[in-house]
């Protein structure tokens, strides 16, 4: 269910700042007791009139492999409007601790294309929160317009899982859904990701979180080694799928192990075609070539 009231910030939030709130909120709750309510704010937030660096814009078209060009990638989109999203889970009445969310999956419907010369509104809020064999999970919902009251351009939902946290009245599922038996194919790419992996999208994106940044500031939150945004890795899947997918279409990843730094992933992209022999959908699937071990899957669908 959408909000009914919007809070109007006045600029995009810092990230850096978020995260750094983020730990005082998890040193606050270890002091005084977790926070023991299940209701998820009602509030949603909102900036107006949010612009693009084109400068910014290029690096990340060059980091992910897309086309130079003046339409906004979805994956960019998401970019954008995540320092936004992540404020709602930063607020003190969100019953969830933020730190050490585990990304699940993520749904995009990239309605328009967007360009880097719009002037975008952009709202977030949380909403279904349910329980997980693991914890608590809910759901992260950021949409795009080009003004207050006019249509969704780009909607995209985030589901995060808090490991660990059972929440009074949310039931927690008995039973872990099926996931199909893979078999790696042959790839249709191989990528080489360096250490500094996660620094670059970080650098582009503004996500610097530290399991994302070094091996040091990754084991100092429980991490072994760093690991690759997820977006990152789902972005750059989409560009390999390239520009048949349209101006129009709906773009879904589950996440399943982590990606660890340095490291080669294998992909493989299936295209699926109607009678008539035009597109339809690509599905992916990356895995790690050594072990076998499947990281994400998903697919791009004209919508």
């Amino acid at each position: 269910m959408t909000p009914v009231q919007p809070l109007i910030l006045g600029e995009m939030p810092s990230l850096s700042k978020l995260y750094v709130n983020a730990a005082a909120q998890a040193a606050r709750r270890r002091l005084l007791g977790t926070h023991d309510g299940s209701v998820l704010p009602a509030e949603s937030h909102e900036v107006r009139g949010v612009t693009v660096d084109v400068g910014n814009l290029t690096a990340y078209q060059h980091l992910i492999g897309e086309t130079a060009s003046d339409v906004l990638p979805a994956g960019f989109v998401h970019a954008v409007a995540f320092p936004l999203a992540m404020s709602v889970m930063n607020r003190d009445d969100f019953p969830l601790p933020l730190l050490g969310m585990i990304h699940l999956r993520n749904v995009v419907e990239h309605r328009q294309p967007l360009l880097f010369t719009d002037t975008l509104v952009i709202a977030a809020h949380v909403e279904n929160l349910r329980g997980h064999r693991s914890g608590t999970q809910v759901d992260l919902v950021a949409e795009v317009r080009r003004t207050p009251a006019g249509e969704i351009t780009w909607r995209g939902v985030s589901t995060y899982l808090a490991k660990g946290v059972f929440l009074p009245g949310i039931d927690k599922p008995t039973v872990a859904p099926a996931r199909p038996e893979f078999t790696a194919p042959d790839p249709t790419a191989l990528w080489q990701l360096g250490v500094d992996t996660g620094r670059a999208y970080a650098a582009v994106s503004g996500d610097f979180n530290p399991i994302h940044l070094s091996v040091l500031s990754a084991k100092a939150l429980g991490m072994r080694r760093s690991i690759a945004h997820g977006m990152y890795l789902a972005a750059r899947a989409l560009a390999d799928v390239g520009a048949v997918r349209g101006d129009s279409f709906t773009w879904e990843v589950d996440f399943e192990a982590p990606v660890f730094l340095p490291c080669r992933v294998a992909l493989d992209i299936t295209t699926v075609q109607e009678a008539a022999g035009a597109w339809e959908r690509s599905d992916f699937v990356a895995w790690n070539p050594r072990s076998g071990r499947r990281h994400f899957s998903g697919s791009v669908a004209a919508l």
